[in-house]
């Protein structure tokens, strides 16, 4: 396995344990939101810079598990959100997943025009 997506698989365990530990008592939310931090983890580790591309087209095969797992947390952590909070206002924990995803979205658009 390579480095990088070891790291950032532990970076995203991390956030998910200290999300459920901490701030909220759902495993899908911690869940959704240890995956966003993952992919986000891997694409920082994996690629320098902040080049912004159009499209995301990955070669590497790990690379795209990398980019398929952050997309996995963002297409499933709202849903997450909306069944937890049934229509409670903005909260830390939601403010600290989509700094994540945009986050995730940035480093994606930056990683994918540079191999």
């Amino acid at each position: 396995m390579d480095r990088n997506l070891a790291f950032a698989l532990l970076a995203g365990a991390v956030v998910g344990l200290g999300f459920y530990e901490f701030l909220v008592t759902d495993w899908f939310v911690a869940l959704g939101t240890a995956a966003v931090y993952t992919g986000t983890a891997y694409l920082y580790l994996a690629f320098d810079g902040s080049l912004l591309g159009a499209q995301f087209q990955f070669e590497d095969r790990t690379d795209r598990v990398g980019h398929a797992v952050g997309v996995f947390g963002v297409s499933v952590s709202p849903l997450a959100f909306a069944q937890h909070y049934g229509g409670d206002g903005a909260t830390v924990v939601f403010v600290t997943w989509f700094t994540g995803v945009i986050a995730f979205f940035l480093l994606a658009s930056a990683a994918s025009g540079r191999r």
